[in-house]
């Protein structure tokens, strides 16, 4: 486990919603969490934001100021190289310089990738980096992490198996399955089946002894609990994403409307209310904060643009949880011993 406390930087620009859901989140965060907020941005605006907050006097949260932004309409690449000193650029430049230990952004989802990439470069051994993202199941207390869900459209089957591998060590350390069930998207169950992509990773996955690979997952088993690790390219990943998060806000729609009205329904409400929260928190894309790119030499969470607080918040729970299960640091050194296990001296270990 880490043994320092952990340093969360946050783009307080990017997002919907503004700077002032992203200070809300992570104002709670910084209380709750046990970690330090490095909040990144318009010193004016986030100091206007905390001081609505207990007067602005809030432990355990620093402004980094930056000078711009990088908005949704720009080119990733363009916006990250045209302005270095935008909010998601000066937060990367954090982690690199060591001041903090992973980075979180509701921005543009591309820009963070690529000021990652340019900023920090890759794990060595490992060709793409990864977004991760974890999905409810139909069992309780049970998820299932999908990668790639965007990062790559276009992939190797190499790729696919670095995936599988990476997904593997976060669903054991931070999702705590002792034995992962990994599974590959297809369109049928048997090794056959597929495109040449499918076909060629299923014999790589196959034939790596360190991934816990069970077999082909099609569209019905990716929410089964069958799988605790799926993986797919980032075209499929983000078809999958985006129509997991339409059913869940569709699900929690209809269970509204369909509430009885009045005093019967307000009683039937509350009556059902502790149901309804346990409901909601299983399948509502806001519970689970945010994606992982994995496959870079620090933790990054990519957040939702359209996120609220909590979401924010719950963002900064998941770069915390990676950090203190040593995600980074595992994969590194399985690239260079072969094994995920850490020695007392690797565990806060950060290559560049």
């Amino acid at each position: 486990m880490a043994s320092t406390r952990a340093k969360i930087a946050v783009d307080a620009m990017g997002g919907d919603k503004g700077p002032g859901v992203i200070v809300a989140g992570a104002i709670r965060a910084a209380a709750e969490l046990d970690i330090d907020v490095l909040l990144v941005g318009d010193a004016d605006v986030i100091q206007t934001e905390l001081n609505n907050h207990e007067g602005g006097n809030i432990q355990n949260i620093e402004i980094v100021p930056s000078e711009d932004s990088i908005s949704m309409d720009e080119g990733a690449l363009t916006g990250v190289r045209r302005k270095p000193k935008a909010s998601i650029n000066v937060a990367m430049k954090l982690v690199k310089e060591k001041r903090a230990q992973g980075v979180v952004s509701a921005g543009h989802s591309g820009a963070a990738m690529a000021a990652a990439s340019l900023s920090l470069g890759r794990i060595k051994g490992i060709d793409r980096p990864a977004i991760g993202a974890v999905f409810p199941t139909m069992y309780a207390n049970k998820s299932v992490i999908v990668l790639d869900v965007g990062a790559n459209v276009d992939c190797k089957p190499k790729y696919l198996e670095q995936f599988a591998l990476m997904g593997t060590i976060y669903s054991k350390y931070v999702l705590e399955v002792e034995e992962p069930k990994v599974g590959l998207v297809n369109i049928g169950e048997e090794a056959t089946k597929g495109n040449d992509l499918a076909k060629e990773t299923h014999k790589l996955l196959t034939n790596n002894h360190a991934i816990p690979f069970i077999g082909n997952a099609e569209g019905r088993d990716v929410l089964s609990g069958d799988f605790d690790v799926i993986v797919c390219d980032g075209f499929v990943g983000n078809v999958l994403l985006k129509f997991a998060e339409a059913v869940g806000e569709i699900m929690l729609q209809i269970i509204k409307e369909e509430l009885p009205v009045g005093v019967r329904g307000k009683v039937g409400s509350a009556v059902l209310k502790p149901n309804l929260k346990r409901i909601k928190q299983r399948i509502d894309h806001a519970e689970h904060g945010g994606a992982l790119l994995l496959g870079v030499p620090a933790v990054c969470i990519i957040s939702h643009g359209s996120s609220q607080a909590p979401s924010i918040f719950n963002a900064i729970r998941v770069a915390k949880e990676a950090i203190d299960h040593n995600i980074v640091e595992r994969i590194q050194n399985y690239q260079n011993t072969g094994s995920i296990n850490l020695t007392d001296d690797q565990s806060v270990t950060i290559e560049g």
